[in-house]
């Protein structure tokens, strides 16, 4: 239940568009049952024509027949009469003037109850209503009402799908857009263990679910709930006794439902996680398709790809099975029910005469009207119970909260004056050893630091502290002085700008993607990022220009075109600090030359930190940081670390020892 109250919170935007389409919905259910009605003057128009042939004289001297002992009709007294019924059954009653005080006063014989001459003069009512001197103009009466009746039905079954259908669409929206907010602002920890996939599998398939629950909720439950409480409240009106046979039926029912709607929200729940895989596999496979192919490995996908439609076939199987299972089960409860009813029912009008034909027809008709909302009730909950499991995976995901936040009252900065450091600062991922221990480092505004080590010395970790992309699990990271936590975590990141070896662009124009982050940048100052990065002269050779759609991930451009469009990026937004994650390593010669020229620049001003694989390209910074097993093992330039003989001089030593011979292998 508190489940679905959170669910329903995201109606309440919506409430008055709701309410509307409540309100037809009961109008909808009123007018259904209003169509029962109209079976009492078609059958007095068969049983008992005369009557709707007689002139009521508009409540005055003249008024309806009743039925003499032979099944005829007699005059209707003008002052109105009492309403008999002989032994046969048959009914005599009269509509006269009555007064004022008492509008619908009929008076029953033989001391009947209040409610069977209430019910009495609805019937004369009715009948009085498509009297006429004719059996053509009363078959009119009746068939224009019947067009009425249905035109008023089914216009406010239009308006209710109409309002449901903008609540629904809204509330779907509102759900996709909180999730995949939250998801953009978790921590990248968040990702770690997670298949994107199964994420995406939450905004799309799970929200998707969710809306079948809201339609099931109202557009079926709420409405058929009012007709089954109509249907029924006119079966009590008719006959209680009768009624209540129909009650046998309804605890089986109800306990049927919950229990069928609790295994199904288990089952569900399995569903969705194989969707999820579903999701998983055609994304990594699509994504990585340069690699399935350069292995040979679309049998092997293929294989993984059936298996998780098999997983998912098999548990929907078993779910829609469960499910349908409802159905049947709900109509042959009905059907006892409607057995007892006609056996019961038929012995009160045949033998005991305690009803008339008609009204037991109609009691008949609205009893068996209740069976196909029942039937929709029961799918209802069904699709209630996959909306629900659905909302847990989709809130679970809303309810995690972000490690990466800025504090109460955190600071926001255009800048820093002075310099960074890292105090003791240790970290580790959620799983596993220290990747950092006890680093002390300092960078000073205007410096250029390069980093360097073996693989898996903690070098991009190191860098990642400093946007917070994580915190470390000990020390501190200040800038001025100030604990980054106590900066604003969004002025903190402005100040930055990263290029990394894995290039991420999107699948937009090049001017947007030079450009992104930055709403008001002119054509004018694109181009000049794009000149200062070496990418002006093959961004006018394509296609469209700076106009070109580049493609997922920019893969209509090259691995060096990539770089030097990352790199006018980082012009573009001009921060105070850059870092550069091997932006060089995957590159040609030709290519790392002309983002090497980029790169030259962009550095001028500005305080760096840079990774390298190529150690040729850092030898001007102005320190160099050695790294390994976590901890910074040396500091110093260039020429101070290849004379110390240390950890760096045999890192490059090992690197232009495996290259051929040449200007760059002989440097240092």
């Amino acid at each position: 239940m508190r489940l679905f109250l959170r669910l329903l919170g995201y109606v309440r935007p919506y409430w008055r568009r709701l309410l509307a389409a409540l309100a037809c919905m009961a109008v909808f259910a009123v007018v259904s049952t209003v169509s029962l009605g109209m079976i009492l003057p078609f059958v007095n128009m068969l049983f008992e024509p005369d009557a709707l042939m007689e002139e009521t004289g508009g409540g005055s001297a003249g008024g309806l027949a009743a039925a003499d002992g032979e099944g005829g009709l007699a005059a209707a007294d003008a002052e109105g009469g009492p309403a008999t019924t002989d032994a046969g059954g048959a009914r005599s009653a009269v509509v006269g003037n009555a007064g004022p005080s008492d509008p619908l006063s009929a008076v029953t014989g033989g001391g009947a109850a209040p409610i069977e001459g209430f019910k009495e003069t609805v019937r004369v009512r009715v009948l009085a209503f498509f009297a006429s001197d004719s059996p053509d103009k009363a078959i009119g009466k009746i068939c224009l009402v019947l067009l009425v009746v249905f035109l008023i039905k089914n216009l406010f079954g239009y308006l209710q799908t109409f309002l449901m259908i903008t609540v629904e669409q809204g509330v779907i929206r509102d759900i996709r857009n909180v999730l995949f907010s939250h998801l953009s602002v978790l921590s990248l920890s968040f990702f770690h263990g997670k298949r994107t996939g199964q994420l995406i599998s939450r905004i799309t398939n799970d929200v998707g679910l969710v809306k079948r629950a809201l339609v099931a909720t109202f557009a079926n439950l709420f409405r058929e709930s009012l007709l089954v409480v109509f249907y029924l409240g006119i079966s009590f009106w008719i006959s209680w006794r009768l009624a209540l046979i129909t009650f046998v039926v309804m605890p089986p029912f109800f306990l049927l439902v919950a229990r069928i709607g609790r295994r199904l929200r288990k089952r569900s729940a399995r569903i969705q996680e194989r969707m999820a895989d579903i999701t998983s596999t055609l994304q990594e496979s699509i994504s990585g398709i340069r690699v399935v192919k350069a292995f040979g490995m679309e049998e092997y996908e293929q294989k993984r790809f059936f298996k998780n439609t098999w997983d998912f076939f098999r548990a929907t199987i078993r779910m829609e099975l469960l499910g349908a299972l409802a159905a049947p089960l709900v109509e042959y409860l009905g059907v006892i029910g409607i057995v007892l009813v006609l056996w019961y029912g038929a012995r009160q009008v045949l033998l005991e005469g305690g009803i008339g034909p008609d009204w037991f027809l109609i009691f008949l008709a609205s009893t068996l009207s209740t069976m196909q909302p029942l039937r929709k009730i029961s799918r209802a909950n069904n699709e209630l119970q996959v909306g629900l499991a659905a909302a847990k995976r989709i809130f679970d995901v809303v309810d995690t909260p972000s490690s990466i936040v800025s504090r109460p009252g955190a600071q926001v900065v255009a800048g820093f004056d002075d310099r960074v450091r890292y105090e003791d600062v240790s970290f580790r991922y959620d799983t596993g050893d220290d990747v950092l221990r006890s680093i002390d480092l300092e960078i000073k505004r205007g410096e250029i630091v390069a980093i360097v080590g073996p693989s898996g010395a903690g070098k991009s970790t190191l860098l990642d502290l400093l946007p917070r992309f994580y915190d470390p699990t000990a020390g501190r990271i200040t800038i001025d002085g100030r604990d980054l936590k106590d900066v604003d975590l969004a002025s903190l990141r402005r100040l930055m700008g990263i290029v990394t070896q894995e290039t991420i662009l999107f699948n937009d124009t090049v001017r947007n993607n030079i450009a992104y982050g930055l709403e008001g940048a002119g054509i004018e100052e694109i181009v000049a990022a794009a000149h200062a990065a070496n990418a002006h002269r093959f961004i006018e050779g394509m296609p469209n220009g700076y106009d070109t759609v580049i493609g997922e991930r920019g893969a209509m451009v090259s691995g060096g075109e990539r770089q030097r469009i990352a790199i006018a990026r980082a012009i573009l937004k001009n921060p105070p600090v850059l870092i550069f994650d091997e932006a060089t390593s995957s590159l040609d010669t030709e290519s790392e030359r002309l983002v090497q020229e980029a790169i030259e620049h962009l550095l001028s001003g500005r305080t760096v930190l840079l990774i390298a694989h190529r150690l040729s390209t850092i030898r001007n910074a102005d320190r160099i940081v050695v790294m390994d097993g976590g901890r910074v093992r040396e500091t110093g330039t260039h020429q101070e670390l290849m004379d110390s003989g240390g950890l760096y001089r045999h890192l490059y030593d090992m690197q232009f020892r495996d290259e051929p011979i040449g200007p760059r292998s002989r440097a240092g």
